[in-house]
Protein backbone atom coordinates (compact mmCIF):
# COMPACT_ATOMS: atom_id res chain seq x y z
CA UNK A 1 0.00 0.00 0.00
CA UNK A 2 1.43 3.43 -1.17
CA UNK A 3 1.71 5.97 1.80
CA UNK A 4 0.19 8.96 0.52
CA UNK A 5 0.83 12.69 1.86
CA UNK A 6 -2.47 12.68 3.18
CA UNK A 7 -1.70 9.96 5.44
CA UNK A 8 1.62 11.52 6.48
CA UNK A 9 -0.30 14.67 6.91
CA UNK A 10 -3.10 12.19 9.49
CA UNK A 11 0.64 10.97 11.14
CA UNK A 12 1.91 14.32 11.80
CA UNK A 13 -0.93 15.49 13.35
CA UNK A 14 -1.19 12.27 15.88
CA UNK A 15 2.11 12.57 16.70
CA UNK A 16 2.13 16.48 17.40
CA UNK A 17 -0.60 15.63 19.87
CA UNK A 18 0.61 12.10 21.13
CA UNK A 19 4.44 12.67 21.71
CA UNK A 20 5.00 15.93 23.61
CA UNK A 21 3.99 14.51 27.22
CA UNK A 22 5.89 11.09 26.50
CA UNK A 23 9.38 10.15 27.94
CA UNK A 24 11.97 8.89 25.07
CA UNK A 25 11.45 5.39 25.66
CA UNK A 26 7.59 5.97 24.96
CA UNK A 27 8.07 8.13 22.15
CA UNK A 28 10.50 5.63 20.45
CA UNK A 29 8.06 2.50 20.79
CA UNK A 30 4.91 5.12 19.39
CA UNK A 31 6.73 6.11 16.25
CA UNK A 32 7.79 2.26 15.87
CA UNK A 33 4.04 1.11 16.04
CA UNK A 34 2.70 3.65 13.60
CA UNK A 35 5.87 2.77 11.26
CA UNK A 36 4.95 -1.14 11.20
CA UNK A 37 1.25 -0.71 10.99
CA UNK A 38 2.31 1.24 7.65
CA UNK A 39 3.97 -1.29 6.35
CA UNK A 40 6.83 -1.33 3.36
CA UNK A 41 8.43 2.34 3.83
CA UNK A 42 6.97 2.95 7.30
CA UNK A 43 9.83 3.70 9.13
CA UNK A 44 11.12 6.53 6.29
CA UNK A 45 7.55 7.79 6.90
CA UNK A 46 6.92 8.20 10.43
CA UNK A 47 10.33 9.27 11.32
CA UNK A 48 9.94 11.95 8.83
CA UNK A 49 6.42 12.86 9.95
CA UNK A 50 7.88 12.55 13.87
CA UNK A 51 11.63 14.35 12.95
CA UNK A 52 12.99 11.77 14.58
CA UNK A 53 15.99 9.73 12.86
CA UNK A 54 15.04 6.42 10.76
CA UNK A 55 17.57 4.93 13.63
CA UNK A 56 15.58 5.47 16.37
CA UNK A 57 12.51 4.25 14.47
CA UNK A 58 14.15 0.49 13.63
CA UNK A 59 15.47 0.62 17.50
CA UNK A 60 11.86 0.57 18.47
CA UNK A 61 10.86 -1.68 15.95
CA UNK A 62 13.67 -3.99 17.71
CA UNK A 63 12.24 -3.28 20.98
CA UNK A 64 8.68 -4.13 20.19
CA UNK A 65 9.10 -7.47 18.14
CA UNK A 66 11.14 -8.14 21.22
CA UNK A 67 8.44 -7.59 23.70
CA UNK A 68 10.88 -5.81 26.42
CA UNK A 69 8.18 -4.54 29.09
CA UNK A 70 9.06 -1.71 30.89
CA UNK A 71 12.55 -1.07 32.67
CA UNK A 72 12.68 -1.14 36.65
CA UNK A 73 12.42 1.83 38.18
CA UNK A 74 10.49 3.37 35.95
CA UNK A 75 13.61 4.15 33.91
CA UNK A 76 13.97 5.77 30.23
CA UNK A 77 17.40 3.57 29.42
CA UNK A 78 19.07 0.67 30.61
CA UNK A 79 21.74 0.76 33.40
CA UNK A 80 24.75 1.62 32.06
CA UNK A 81 23.35 3.28 29.24
CA UNK A 82 24.45 6.91 27.65
CA UNK A 83 28.10 8.34 27.77
CA UNK A 84 30.76 8.30 30.94
CA UNK A 85 31.02 11.23 32.88
CA UNK A 86 34.04 12.88 32.04
CA UNK A 87 35.77 12.06 35.20
CA UNK A 88 35.19 8.42 34.69
CA UNK A 89 36.90 8.73 31.12
CA UNK A 90 39.57 10.51 32.61
CA UNK A 91 40.78 9.61 36.14
CA UNK A 92 43.31 12.47 36.56
CA UNK A 93 41.02 14.77 35.54
CA UNK A 94 39.58 16.36 39.24
CA UNK A 95 43.54 16.28 40.46
CA UNK A 96 44.21 18.27 37.81
CA UNK A 97 41.67 20.61 37.81
CA UNK A 98 41.67 21.25 41.81
CA UNK A 99 45.81 21.88 41.10
CA UNK A 100 44.87 24.77 39.31
CA UNK A 101 41.84 26.22 41.36
CA UNK A 102 43.68 25.33 44.66
CA UNK A 103 47.79 25.83 43.85
CA UNK A 104 48.95 26.60 47.06
CA UNK A 105 47.31 23.47 48.94
CA UNK A 106 48.28 21.62 46.13
CA UNK A 107 51.77 22.16 46.26
CA UNK A 108 51.61 23.71 42.94
CA UNK A 109 52.68 27.75 43.67
CA UNK A 110 54.15 28.28 39.89
CA UNK A 111 50.61 27.06 38.67
CA UNK A 112 49.79 28.44 35.03
CA UNK A 113 47.06 30.24 35.95
CA UNK A 114 47.78 31.65 39.45
CA UNK A 115 47.41 35.00 38.64
CA UNK A 116 44.97 34.91 35.85
CA UNK A 117 41.54 35.02 36.54
CA UNK A 118 40.26 31.73 37.24
CA UNK A 119 37.07 31.83 34.83
CA UNK A 120 35.59 28.52 33.54
CA UNK A 121 36.67 28.85 29.82
CA UNK A 122 40.23 29.71 31.35
CA UNK A 123 40.77 26.62 33.57
CA UNK A 124 38.98 24.30 30.75
CA UNK A 125 41.93 25.79 28.31
CA UNK A 126 44.22 25.00 30.80
CA UNK A 127 42.78 21.55 31.23
CA UNK A 128 43.06 20.79 27.74
CA UNK A 129 46.62 21.76 27.47
CA UNK A 130 47.55 19.49 29.62
CA UNK A 131 46.15 16.73 28.34
CA UNK A 132 42.63 16.50 29.90
CA UNK A 133 40.40 18.07 27.27
CA UNK A 134 36.76 19.01 28.64
CA UNK A 135 34.48 21.84 28.25
CA UNK A 136 33.42 24.79 30.41
CA UNK A 137 30.25 23.60 31.53
CA UNK A 138 31.79 20.16 32.73
CA UNK A 139 34.03 21.78 34.67
CA UNK A 140 31.81 24.16 36.55
CA UNK A 141 29.85 21.09 37.35
CA UNK A 142 33.12 19.32 38.46
CA UNK A 143 33.84 22.11 40.58
CA UNK A 144 30.47 22.29 42.33
CA UNK A 145 30.78 18.68 43.38
CA UNK A 146 34.05 19.41 45.06
CA UNK A 147 32.02 22.58 46.89
CA UNK A 148 33.23 25.60 44.99
CA UNK A 149 30.86 28.55 44.38
CA UNK A 150 31.37 31.65 42.90
CA UNK A 151 32.75 33.94 45.83
CA UNK A 152 33.85 37.48 46.06
CA UNK A 153 36.78 38.39 48.61
CA UNK A 154 36.21 38.96 52.46
CA UNK A 155 37.66 41.80 53.99
CA UNK A 156 38.34 40.15 56.98
CA UNK A 157 42.79 40.01 57.32
CA UNK A 158 43.43 43.52 59.82
CA UNK A 159 47.04 42.83 60.34
CA UNK A 160 48.66 43.49 63.75
CA UNK A 161 46.10 45.43 66.03
CA UNK A 162 47.84 47.09 69.34
CA UNK A 163 47.00 45.26 72.88
CA UNK A 164 45.18 48.13 73.97
CA UNK A 165 43.05 48.75 70.52
CA UNK A 166 39.96 48.01 72.66
CA UNK A 167 41.00 50.27 75.77
CA UNK A 168 41.55 52.89 72.91
CA UNK A 169 37.79 52.89 71.62
CA UNK A 170 36.33 52.97 75.19
CA UNK A 171 38.56 55.67 76.50
CA UNK A 172 37.11 57.99 73.03
CA UNK A 173 33.82 56.91 74.16
CA UNK A 174 34.03 57.95 77.61
CA UNK A 175 35.18 61.25 76.08
CA UNK A 176 31.90 61.78 74.14
CA UNK A 177 30.31 60.85 77.08
CA UNK A 178 31.43 63.23 79.06
CA UNK A 179 31.66 66.16 76.67
CA UNK A 180 28.06 65.57 75.47
CA UNK A 181 26.60 65.15 79.62
CA UNK A 182 28.77 68.59 79.96
CA UNK A 183 26.94 70.16 77.10
CA UNK A 184 29.63 70.42 74.86
CA UNK A 185 30.04 69.78 71.00
CA UNK A 186 31.42 66.80 69.32
CA UNK A 187 31.77 66.40 65.86
CA UNK A 188 33.43 63.82 63.62
CA UNK A 189 35.30 64.33 60.84
CA UNK A 190 36.13 63.18 57.47
CA UNK A 191 36.72 64.15 54.00
CA UNK A 192 34.09 61.96 51.83
CA UNK A 193 34.70 60.77 47.87
CA UNK A 194 35.96 63.43 45.67
CA UNK A 195 33.76 63.76 42.36
CA UNK A 196 35.12 65.54 38.99
CA UNK A 197 33.56 68.87 38.12
CA UNK A 198 32.72 68.70 34.52
CA UNK A 199 30.09 67.62 32.25
CA UNK A 200 30.43 64.10 32.85
CA UNK A 201 28.25 61.04 31.38
CA UNK A 202 26.39 59.12 34.37
CA UNK A 203 24.51 55.69 34.29
CA UNK A 204 20.78 56.09 34.73
CA UNK A 205 18.04 57.91 33.21
CA UNK A 206 15.72 61.02 34.43
CA UNK A 207 12.53 62.94 33.08
CA UNK A 208 13.27 65.11 30.86
CA UNK A 209 11.36 66.63 27.40
CA UNK A 210 11.06 64.21 24.63
CA UNK A 211 14.19 64.69 22.30
CA UNK A 212 15.87 67.03 24.27
CA UNK A 213 18.48 65.13 27.04
CA UNK A 214 21.08 66.36 28.98
CA UNK A 215 24.21 66.84 26.73
CA UNK A 216 27.23 65.31 28.10
CA UNK A 217 31.19 64.04 26.95
CA UNK A 218 31.82 61.00 25.61
CA UNK A 219 34.66 60.48 27.19
CA UNK A 220 35.67 60.69 30.98
CA UNK A 221 39.43 61.43 29.72
CA UNK A 222 38.79 65.03 28.93
CA UNK A 223 38.64 65.94 32.46
CA UNK A 224 41.55 63.77 33.78
CA UNK A 225 44.57 64.77 34.21
CA UNK A 226 46.46 67.38 37.47
CA UNK A 227 44.46 70.16 35.87
CA UNK A 228 41.17 69.21 36.41
CA UNK A 229 39.22 70.48 39.27
CA UNK A 230 37.99 67.90 41.64
CA UNK A 231 34.69 68.72 44.29
CA UNK A 232 36.51 67.69 47.67
CA UNK A 233 33.58 67.74 50.40
CA UNK A 234 34.76 67.84 53.75
CA UNK A 235 32.05 66.38 56.31
CA UNK A 236 31.39 67.62 59.89
CA UNK A 237 29.13 65.65 61.34
CA UNK A 238 27.20 66.97 64.81
CA UNK A 239 26.68 63.85 66.97
CA UNK A 240 24.42 65.40 70.16
CA UNK A 241 22.36 67.41 67.25
CA UNK A 242 22.36 64.06 64.68
CA UNK A 243 23.00 67.16 62.13
CA UNK A 244 25.70 67.32 58.96
CA UNK A 245 27.18 70.15 57.55
CA UNK A 246 29.47 69.78 54.32
CA UNK A 247 32.35 72.30 53.04
CA UNK A 248 33.08 71.57 49.57
CA UNK A 249 36.68 72.75 47.84
CA UNK A 250 38.48 72.77 44.37
CA UNK A 251 42.00 72.72 45.33
CA UNK A 252 43.49 69.93 47.38
CA UNK A 253 42.53 68.01 50.59
CA UNK A 254 44.80 69.50 52.79
CA UNK A 255 45.44 70.16 56.58
CA UNK A 256 44.30 74.32 56.10
CA UNK A 257 41.08 72.94 54.31
CA UNK A 258 40.45 70.20 56.97
CA UNK A 259 40.51 73.17 59.75
CA UNK A 260 39.48 76.34 57.63
CA UNK A 261 35.76 73.40 57.06
CA UNK A 262 35.48 73.43 60.91
CA UNK A 263 35.93 76.96 60.94
CA UNK A 264 32.96 77.61 58.66
CA UNK A 265 31.16 75.27 60.30
CA UNK A 266 31.44 77.11 63.91
CA UNK A 267 29.96 80.59 62.08
CA UNK A 268 27.62 78.78 60.04
CA UNK A 269 25.77 76.85 62.80
CA UNK A 270 27.98 75.55 65.54
CA UNK A 271 28.46 78.62 67.76
CA UNK A 272 24.49 79.53 67.60
CA UNK A 273 23.84 75.49 68.28
CA UNK A 274 26.03 75.94 70.93
CA UNK A 275 26.40 78.92 72.40
CA UNK A 276 27.47 78.24 76.16
CA UNK A 277 30.38 75.78 74.81
CA UNK A 278 33.66 76.40 76.22
CA UNK A 279 35.34 73.42 74.58
CA UNK A 280 35.13 71.33 71.47
CA UNK A 281 36.08 67.67 70.61
CA UNK A 282 36.96 66.03 67.40
CA UNK A 283 36.94 62.68 66.42
CA UNK A 284 38.75 61.84 63.47
CA UNK A 285 40.22 59.18 61.40
CA UNK A 286 44.09 58.52 61.91
CA UNK A 287 45.00 59.28 58.06
CA UNK A 288 44.25 62.11 55.71
CA UNK A 289 44.38 65.73 56.06
CA UNK A 290 43.17 65.45 59.86
CA UNK A 291 45.83 63.11 60.73
CA UNK A 292 47.63 63.46 63.78
CA UNK A 293 51.01 63.53 62.30
CA UNK A 294 50.64 66.84 60.45
CA UNK A 295 52.16 69.85 62.26
CA UNK A 296 49.60 72.21 59.64
CA UNK A 297 46.85 70.11 61.14
CA UNK A 298 47.91 71.28 64.68
CA UNK A 299 49.04 74.83 64.07
CA UNK A 300 45.60 75.44 62.38
CA UNK A 301 43.88 73.99 65.48
CA UNK A 302 45.92 76.45 67.38
CA UNK A 303 44.64 79.27 65.61
CA UNK A 304 41.32 78.30 65.53
CA UNK A 305 41.26 77.93 69.25
CA UNK A 306 42.59 81.37 69.82
CA UNK A 307 40.26 82.91 67.05
CA UNK A 308 37.10 80.86 68.59
CA UNK A 309 38.21 80.81 72.24
CA UNK A 310 37.05 77.06 72.75
CA UNK A 311 39.38 74.25 74.16
CA UNK A 312 39.90 72.10 71.19
CA UNK A 313 40.62 68.20 72.07
CA UNK A 314 40.94 65.86 68.77
CA UNK A 315 40.81 62.12 69.50
CA UNK A 316 41.81 60.06 66.39
CA UNK A 317 40.60 56.39 66.19
CA UNK A 318 43.29 53.68 65.51
CA UNK A 319 44.46 53.02 62.38
CA UNK A 320 42.42 50.77 60.37
CA UNK A 321 38.99 52.21 61.72
CA UNK A 322 36.03 53.59 59.22
CA UNK A 323 35.36 56.98 60.17
CA UNK A 324 32.22 57.52 58.33
CA UNK A 325 30.11 60.97 59.68
CA UNK A 326 27.84 61.22 57.03
CA UNK A 327 25.56 58.91 55.43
Amino acid sequence: MAITEEMLSQLGYRFAVLLPPLNERQRRLAVAAEARLLGHGGVRAAARAAAVSETTVRRGITELEAGTGPLPGGRIRTEGGGRKPAEEIDPGLVNALMALVEPDERGDPESPLRWTTKSLRHLAEELTRQGHPVSAPTVGRLLKQAGFSLQANAKTLEGAQHPDRDAQFRYLNEQVKQYQAAGDPVISVDTKKREQIGRLPMAGREWRPKGDPVRVEDHHFFFSGPDVEQAIPYGIYDIARNTGWVNVGVDHDTSTFAVESIRRWWKACGHSDHPKATRLLITADAGGSNGYRYRVWKSELAALAAETGLAITVCHFPPGTQCRCLS
